[in-house]
């Protein structure tokens, strides 16, 4: 899972992290994130807990000061670097679920975005575009695809749902190109 360590100007952002949360650990996606107790992060987080679903944190020690680790999840890392953090939870999800964030929410999402691109790996990337907030993030795709800086031949790969109710569903619809073949064991990030 990708997002803010602040809750945004929008009540909308945080009611999608909770929807997302709870529906996650309904249809037995596990959770992989930053491991921080702040903002969505922490909300997704409490969620999954709180409606009986698993939680891995990874958290890098240089991490600032007021992203305070969530210390009741079910396993938290830590780890040296940022990206130490970014390779752990790549390794450790099936999927990638952007909620709104912010530059280091963006930067994670377009590497994944990338990755896919180069075929690095095929797993399923969502944008969440909740009350729109990733509205000219995929304007600015369709323009690099219009002035050809996105070729058909390498075109970007991910999904995009407007409501966090549309995530899990999405996601128990795809191939699984995870190690699990048993979809109860499948990591979100």
């Amino acid at each position: 899972m990708y997002c803010g360590a602040n809750a945004g100007a929008h009540p909308a952002y945080a009611e999608a992290a909770r929807t997302l949360g709870r529906t996650m650990a309904e249809g037995g996606i596990g959770l992989v994130y930053g491991g921080a107790s702040v903002g969505l992060m922490g909300e997704i987080a409490r969620t999954v807990l709180e409606a009986g679903g698993k939680v891995t944190g990874v958290i890098p020690s240089n991490l600032p000061v007021h992203e305070v680790p969530l210390s009741d999840v079910h396993e938290l890392i830590h780890v040296k670097t940022f990206h130490e953090r970014k390779m752990l939870m790549f390794e450790r999800s099936d999927a990638f679920v952007a909620l709104p964030g912010g530059v280091g929410t963006l930067e994670e999402l377009v590497e994944q975005i990338t990755w896919v691109q180069l075929a690095h790996h095929t797993k399923p990337v969502v944008i969440a575009n909740i009350k729109d907030y990733w509205a000219q993030l995929l304007g600015l795709f369709n323009q690099m695809r219009q002035l050809e800086f996105i070729p058909p031949s390498l075109d970007v790969t991910y999904h995009v749902v407007d409501r966090a109710e549309e995530i899990v569903p999405l996601l128990l619809g795809l191939p699984c190109h995870g190690d699990f073949q048993d979809r109860t064991n499948i990591e979100a990030l």
